[in-house]
């Protein structure tokens, strides 16, 4: 596979002219005569006065800063000079209120400058985080190869994090760990494929496509379709869709819970998927926790809907079972989202659709209970608007973790219930043939919902949504957009 050096990367992303260089040309008189011939010929190869160049661009249309490696230079290798021209690219991005991209190639820190160069990263991690408090958005695009302290810094701290295929991405080179430990470092492992399987980067994104995803992923986090900061957000009272009658807005709900949790049940219900698909303008998937777990039972996606966009979190109907239920990793996902929205200053739209959480000892020693709670925690402290949906089932911790938005709605067949009926009527009758008696007592189905405040408008099904389910995503989304207005009007 061919690997691009940095202009040729530039050159193959960028819309033609439009590149403009920040680069200050670089003092070497510090160093000595060896050093200076090392980096004069490393310049003379690459064409490349350093081992990053930045500067900013357009990508398809979309003003973004750019910090790209050049592996030829050095092995990328940061010298302190490097990471003050990195340091400076993002503080100016920060300044002029670009989206930044950084497109890494680079075995670490330069060990010809040893210290006084690896404690640089911590200046460019800095002005990440600054960019991030910022609201703007930090993309990054790990080449082959990210090591050492440029992928244990800056290199993951990405809003989104995609590699170039086949990648080499570690943290401890190979040649460093067979040196230090007499035996290779196993196969496979630092491998970008393995990474995005482990749920650490969001995709392996080949170098003539990346144009493509990073202007996908500007036009959604373009500050145009995005709301300025705002204080904290008041609550506001319950209401049904448009203001009509709750009978109205309860149109096509089961006659009773039963037969709401039946409907919710069906295998062709529609659910998260069917709702992007028929509902959104574009959908960036995001996987994993970036902290090395990924559970498919919950969907992480930049999105939007009519304009307008935002993180969607969603418990996923297809891929929850009995033997794959959402786990503690699903949660530590949906907090990814959580921060994901609040640094973006993006709205949040989580979607409950759940038979209920892992109930297991592995669940129970990964903190399923801690990572419930923790939801919640974090739910109650944002300052964007947020908005959850009942969309299907809403069963036990697993969609309480995910209810605690200013705004809740639900479809009209939705349910909410602190244990699948079946297990309620087990604790009561010690059975589960109870089940429907239990359920319509517990005050589970969207109507109660809304008659007792939990949810604050409900999303008619004129027919069942599995017989219209284009039709019900688009009222869905309707609904939750109504809901973020609402929001940003209060917010004002």
């Amino acid at each position: 596979m061919t690997r691009l050096g940095a202009r040729a990367l530039i050159d193959a992303t960028v819309d033609p002219g439009t590149f403009r260089s920040w680069d200050e040309p670089i003092d070497r008189t510090g160093h000595d005569a060896g050093y200076r011939a090392a980096l004069e010929r490393a310049e003379a190869r690459t064409g490349t006065d350093e081992a990053v160049l930045t500067g900013r661009a357009l990508i398809r249309g979309h003003a973004a800063a750019l910090v790209v490696s050049e592996f030829g230079f050095l092995g990328g290798s940061i010298g302190v000079a490097t990471a003050e021209r990195v340091a400076a690219a993002v503080r100016r991005a920060t300044r002029e209120r670009l989206p930044l991209i950084a497109a890494t190639a680079s075995g670490g820190t330069r060990m010809q400058e040893g210290t006084p160069a690896f404690v640089r990263m911590i200046e460019i991690s800095r002005a990440v985080v600054a960019h991030k408090a910022a609201g703007l958005p930090y993309l990054v695009y790990l080449r082959h190869p990210t090591t050492g302290g440029v992928f244990a810094s800056w290199g993951s701290l990405g809003h989104v994090a995609v590699a170039e295929p086949g990648a080499l991405i570690g943290f401890l080179g190979p040649l460093v760990y067979q040196t230090l430990r007499g035996e290779p470092f196993p196969e496979g492992v630092q491998v970008a494929e393995n990474l995005v399987a482990k749920g650490i980067l969001d995709a392996v994104v080949p170098t003539g496509e990346l144009a493509g995803v990073a202007a996908r992923a500007l036009a959604l986090l373009s500050p145009a379709r995005r709301p300025a900061a705002r204080a904290p957000l008041r609550e506001t009272p319950p209401e049904t869709p448009l203001e009509t009658p709750v009978e109205t807005a309860m149109a096509g709900g089961g006659d009773d819970a039963w037969s709401s949790i039946t409907l919710t049940r069906r295998p062709d219900r529609p659910g998260v998927r069917e709702l992007l698909r028929h509902a959104a303008d574009d959908v960036l998937p995001l996987h994993g926790t970036q902290s090395g777990e990924t559970d498919d039972a919950l969907l992480l996606a930049l999105t939007s809907f009519s304009g307008t966009s935002c993180v969607l979190v969603g418990q996923d109907r297809r891929t929850q079972s009995q033997h794959r239920p959402l786990g503690p990793a699903a949660l530590r996902g949906a907090r990814r989202g959580m921060r994901l929205a609040q640094e973006l200053r993006l709205p949040l739209i989580c979607v409950i659709d759940t038979p209920g959480a892992d109930l297991s000892a592995a669940a129970e020693e990964g903190a399923l209970a801690g990572e419930i709670a923790r939801c919640l925690a974090e739910m109650v402290e944002l300052t964007v608007p947020t908005v959850s949906v009942l969309l299907g089932e809403g069963t036990g911790g697993g969609a309480l973790a995910l209810l605690p938005s200013r705004r809740v709605i639900a479809a009209a067949n939705a349910w909410l219930s602190p244990l699948p009926p079946e297990g309620a009527s087990a604790i009561l009758h010690g059975g589960p043939d109870l089940a429907p008696q239990v359920a319509r007592r517990q005050r589970v189905r969207a109507a109660d919902l809304l008659a007792d405040g939990v949810v604050h408008a409900v999303v008619p099904e004129p027919v069942p949504a599995h017989a219209d389910p284009a039709g019900f995503a688009r009222r869905v989304a309707a609904e939750c957009l109504r809901q973020i207005e609402s929001q940003r009007r209060i917010g004002d």
